[in-house]
């Protein structure tokens, strides 16, 4: 299997090439030279394993000179006890007779990118091995909140690798914030950039492309990769969960093999869904994608129209993973269905770069439109969703996950839906504001309380359940804890779950690092922070107790 950039500019390479540069030398995103095909016997087969050795037949038909044992490898290393609290890994919660919600925030950093950046380090420990490459890897990230802790925490003192995350200053909710900047590791860095996440990700993607940038880290003997699922290996594991979820459905007799069902996925940068649709295009019987988007709402306009417009307000939402405006696995979807028409993908984002937007014409977007929904959500119909879920099924979800279950709700109401699995991006606790407010009818913008307030599961009002001013109430009905405090608080909440162990005590670890630059100076910022991580690394090695 070699891999190939949807810009055409760049030479096919291996599955290891690929892992290990993450962006092709032309601006272009990796994709597969092929998509691997499997059949219902196969699907039938993974309702009896573990997430393990799903993962493993999954990935091998990717993985090119990778052995299956050492596939095996990789995948136990990842999904295993240590590092997911369930033993399904992602495991699915059943709501009602046509809905389920996929959990994907059991891992190390509780968010979904834990699925795929806990295989990522092993892989591409492989990967520089079997491709002989004596560099040292420089891994830089731009995150929206979820993507830097989980890259952060996957490869923290991994030999020959060291890690930047750039994250948007006033973009991530507090505790995303206090899980990245108290980041131990003795090869891990972070800054904060003045910006939104666009900005840290256009400043990112310049930094690949910059020849100067390149040729001073590899005077330093360094060689640039990312984790954002820019990079296919990060992508790549993300498909398992899909098959893992049908599979789900499928012991327990909720579905018959073969029958199709819808999956509704909260995104922004649309690698998420991106990775479902590549689910279906291998033989997992998917009947539509609903693309769920904040009040960011470029996907649902793209969607619907065709066109992709940048050019509009930013918003600030309570579900700030998906405050994007530049959607970049985007261009993958659009290679795939225009054909492999790179010249078509080079032209839509030059346009795109140039004038802020792009027409995909009639043709590609009618597969667009046959295969995805788009719709978004609100800030007030966010937290209307996490509420009603609350009180119908006493079931806690992050803002994200809201999203998602507010456009499932609108989009069955106008067009019937099947069964259906959310995506269940991140815990509610990393989000504790927002959903505490939320179940208990509160406006955290303005502070004001309805007459719901102290809602219980079941929909109804105590008086002994109701909030109190020793519950984070001040006098005058306004929220006056704050996010990180609110985690307690939500963990008072009838049937709330435990709070998860990397949630817990945030504000009583040592914060390590305090960069922060402005948007014109990432390049100069990274340089000289991955100057001095390898620097450290050459004279200390990886020392954990070093990580400031």
């Amino acid at each position: 299997m070699l891999y190939q950039s949807t810009r055409g500019g760049s030479k096919k390479i291996s599955f290891g090439e690929a892992i290990i540069k993450g962006i092709a030398d032309d601006g272009g995103l990796y994709v597969p030279e092929t998509i691997p095909k499997v059949g219902p016997e196969f699907i039938a087969s993974l309702a009896g394993m573990g997430y393990a050795d799903t993962a493993a037949h999954i990935i091998r038909p990717f993985a090119g000179s990778f052995s299956d044992a050492e596939v095996r490898e990789c995948a136990g290393l990842a999904y295993n006890e240590r590092s997911f609290s369930s033993p399904d890994v992602t495991p699915l919660h059943k709501l009602d007779d046509r809905l389920s919600v996929m959990e994907l925030f059991h891992g190390p950093t509780s968010a979904f990118k834990d699925v795929a950046l806990q295989l990522l380090p092993p892989m591409l420990t492989k990967s520089l091995k079997k491709t002989g490459v004596k560099e040292s890897v420089a891994i830089l990230v731009a995150t929206s909140g979820d993507t830097g802790k989980a890259a952060l925490e996957g490869f923290s003192d991994v030999p020959g690798v060291s890690i930047l995350v750039f994250y948007p200053k006033n973009g991530v909710s507090e505790a995303q914030k206090l899980q990245m900047i108290t980041q131990g590791g003795g090869n891990v860095a972070v800054a904060a950039v003045d910006g939104n996440f666009d900005d840290a990700q256009t400043g990112v993607k310049a930094i690949f492309a910059d020849a100067d940038a390149n040729r001073r880290l590899r005077e330093q003997g360094l060689l640039l990769s990312s984790a954002n699922s820019i990079n296919w290996g990060r992508l790549m594991p993300q498909i398992v969960y899909y098959f893992r979820a049908y599979a789900t459905l499928l012991n327990r007799g909720d579905i018959i093999n073969g029958e199709k069902i819808c999956f509704v996925v909260p995104t922004g940068n649309f690698g998420n869904i991106l990775a479902g649709w590549y689910a279906r295009e291998m033989g997992l019987p998917v009947s539509r994608f609903i693309c769920a988007s904040n009040s960011n709402k470029v996907l649902t306009d793209f969607i619907s129209t065709g066109v992709y417009d940048r050019k509009r307000n930013f918003m600030v939402t309570m579900s700030p993973a998906m405050d994007i405006l530049i959607s970049s696995n985007l261009e993958r979807l659009l290679y795939e269905l225009s054909g492999r028409d790179s010249a078509s993908v080079v032209r839509w984002m030059g346009e795109l770069a140039a004038n802020g937007g792009y027409d995909v014409g009639g043709l590609v977007h009618g597969k667009i439109a046959g295969l995805f929904y788009g719709g978004y959500a609100t800030e007030a119909e966010t937290a209307a969703a996490v509420r009603d879920t609350y009180i119908r099924y006493g079931y806690l979800m992050d803002t994200h996950t809201a999203v998602g279950m507010h456009v499932l709700r609108e989009h069955r109401g106008a067009d019937g839906v099947g069964k259906c699995v959310v995506v269940a991006t991140a815990s509610p606790y990393k989000f504790a504001k927002d959903v505490y407010c939320a179940i208990n009818d509160v406006d955290n913008m303005d502070g004001g309380v309805s007459a719901g307030a102290g809602m219980t599961a079941d929909g109804g009002v105590s008086a002994d359940d109701g909030i109190s001013a020793s519950d984070g109430i001040s006098i005058d009905d306004s929220i006056s804890a704050d996010d990180i405090e609110c985690i307690e608080l939500l963990s008072r909440a009838d049937g709330a779950p435990p709070v998860p162990a990397p949630l817990q005590n945030l504000r009583a670890r040592p914060v390590r690092h305090f960069a922060e630059t402005q948007k014109a100076q990432m390049k100069e910022t990274a340089l000289n922070l991955l100057t001095e991580l390898n620097c450290r690394y050459k004279t200390e090695g990886a020392d954990t107790e070093n990580a400031d």
